[in-house]
This record gives structure tokens, C-alpha cells and sequence, in this order.
């Protein structure tokens, strides 16, 4: 009788821990990524790679259905379906955040950092910790934002080597401050387009020239109809992942471990991925017969763009010298 109660006694014990176990993913859960970019850019990669490794570590409960090319609408629809309680994670960035909270939109800044690594001192930082909170009581749970999008340069008709090449261009920028004070204080005139109507734009002469990172402006062609691409570097871009704080604080913790651990891995992947992709895109791009140019005086550049960190009433007083102070220790 004693010997029948111990084993009772033991197999109840080891079905509490095999329903404990599984419990953490007892229920599956859909979540929709969408980013404006095509198929064919290291971004588009990365994403998948994010929703493999959530997959994995989630004994396949969590799904996440990746949707490129505006399938789900432009940047700023996703933003505000993840911010209404969507199952929806919006490919982000600094600039499109400043919309929430202004601080945040200084790590999108023209010649912030010289290399991508630097980027990660932001990240890391205190400073950085408490204006992602700030993220999060305006709607939005940031999951990462430490992925390389690569350096923006600028594709044309004509090579652009100084301030005067680029004075009275015509250039397309997203509906973003930060990148429309940048070109304002380079002497261009920024004209905004989404992303999707940047190609027709270029065709029928709406804007003259366009910027981006080069995967963006493979993936969207721009080759066909622009052929110089002027390596001005303008932003090294990083980009994230967040997901609306509606939907996030209806998720188990266990499930928010796993999606906030693998989206800094994804920002990884992404750095790794773009830094490997660079040299294969201008091979691509020299093949359709577009020429690079790179004796730019970057100096003048960088000192023009210097008056957009005072661009932004609505920063904290000293925010730049702070981040220079953060980039610098």
C-alpha cells in the first residue's frame, strides 16, 4: 500500500512538472510584422530570421508572419495599428518615434556616429533605458533598436561632392523632421514621398534624386531610372522593432522574455547582414551601369548639419552634448 502511494505521489509530481513546463506556451499566439521594404534587402532577411528564432524558442506557439513591401500600409499605418492593440510589430525608427517622444529622434542624427558599433554605447545606456520608457507611456513597447539599416546615400543624375552640388536639389524624404531639417541645412529641397512612390517620383520627375541605404535602393530599382549614387553617408541608420503597449501587456511574461531577447539578437543579425551585403550591392549596381562617387568633402557636410541638433525646440535642453558625452566614454 505504501510502495502504490509513493508511486501515485510521484507520478502526480511528474505530470505538476510536465504541465508546468508547457504551460508557459499553453496558448499560440499570431503576431503580424510589416516593413515597407522588398524581399530582396538584408532587412527583410533579418526579419525572418527574428521570426525563425521566436518560433524556436517558443516550442513554435509564437508565430510571426513577416509582410514586406507595404502589405500591411506605410511605416506610420503599422505605427498606429500597433498603437491601437493590433498583434502587430512596426519596423521603427528614431526619426518616426521623435513623433512621440522628441528625445528619441536625436539617434537618428546626421553624422551621430562614424562607425555602426559606436551605436551600441547609446543603446546601452542609461539615458537610452529611460526614453524607452517614455516610448512605452505613449503607446509603444520597443523590443530592439540596435539594428545597422546601413549608411544613406543619395542616387541622381549627378555626381554630389559638395554643398553646391546638392543646393536646390530636389530630393525625396519620408514624412520625417529629422531628415527634412537635414537636407534643409544641406541646401536641398526636401520633398516628401512615401516610400512606395519614390520609383514613380524618379519616372516622372517629381523629385530629382532620392536616399537611401543601398539594399533600399536596390530593392526598389531606383537604378532604372537614376545613375549616380554620391556615397555622402549622411546617416549611419538604425532601425527597431516595437510592438503596441495594448497588445504587449496582454502577452505572458515568458512570451515577452523570449520576444525582447531575440529582437536584440535580430538587431544583431541585421548589423551582421548589412556590413556583409555592401560590397555585393555596388557590384549589382555597377553592373546596371551606375557609377559611385566618393571624393566628397565630408567636412563640410558634417559642419552644415551641425544646425539641425538645434533644429528641435522640443528636446531636453543639452540632449546632443549628452549623447556625444554617452558616444565618447
Amino acid at each position: 500500500m505504501k510502495t502504490t502511494i509513493q508511486v501515485s505521489f510521484a507520478l502526480l509530481i511528474a505530470l505538476a512538472l510536465s504541465v508546468s513546463s508547457n504551460s508557459i506556451w499553453a496558448q499560440e499566439y499570431t503576431i503580424k510584422l510589416g516593413h515597407v521594404t522588398s524581399t530582396v534587402e538584408p532587412i527583410h532577411q533579418s526579419f525572418e530570421y527574428y521570426a525563425d528564432q521566436v518560433s524556436k524558442k517558443t516550442n513554435g506557439k509564437v508565430k510571426i508572419e513577416v509582410y514586406p513591401n507595404a502589405a500591411l500600409g506605410s511605416n506610420k499605418e503599422v505605427y498606429e495599428q500597433a498603437r491601437l492593440g493590433a498583434n502587430v510589430i512596426a519596423n521603427v525608427d528614431p526619426g518616426y518615434l521623435s513623433d512621440y517622444v522628441p528625445d528619441i529622434g536625436v539617434m537618428n542624427g546626421p553624422y551621430l556616429v562614424v562607425e555602426p558599433q559606436e551605436f551600441n554605447r547609446i543603446v546601452d545606456s542609461d539615458w537610452y533605458q529611460q526614453v524607452v520608457e517614455k516610448v512605452y507611456e505613449q503607446g509603444f513597447k520597443v523590443l530592439a533598436l540596435n539594428g545597422y539599416f546601413g549608411p544613406r546615400h543619395i542616387i541622381s543624375d549627378k555626381p554630389i561632392r559638395t554643398l553646391g552640388d546638392i543646393k536646390g536639389l530636389q530630393i525625396r524624404n519620408p514624412p520625417n523632421v529629422m531628415w527634412v531639417e537635414t537636407f534643409k541645412s544641406l541646401g536641398a529641397s526636401p520633398i516628401t514621398l512615401a516610400w512606395a512612390e519614390v520609383y514613380s517620383g524618379l519616372a516622372q520627375g517629381v523629385v530629382d534624386a532620392a536616399e537611401a541605404p543601398l539594399g533600399s535602393l536596390w530593392g526598389a530599382k531606383l537604378y532604372e531610372h537614376k545613375k549616380v549614387i554620391s556615397s555622402t553617408g549622411h546617416f549611419k541608420a538604425f532601425v527597431g522593432i516595437a510592438i503596441g503597449r495594448a497588445y504587449w501587456d496582454t502577452l505572458p511574461g515568458d512570451v515577452q522574455d523570449v520576444l525582447l531577447a531575440e529582437g536584440r539578437n535580430w538587431g544583431n543579425k541585421l548589423t551582421e547582414l548589412t556590413l556583409q551585403s555592401q560590397a555585393s550591392f555596388r557590384q549589382k549596381f555597377e553592373a546596371e551601369g551606375v557609377t559611385f562617387v566618393e571624393n566628397i568633402d565630408y567636412a563640410s557636410f558634417q559642419q552644415a548639419t551641425e544646425s539641425v541638433y538645434s533644429a528641435f525646440p522640443n528636446w531636453t535642453p543639452g540632449l546632443h552634448n549628452q549623447i556625444k558625452k554617452i558616444l565618447a566614454d
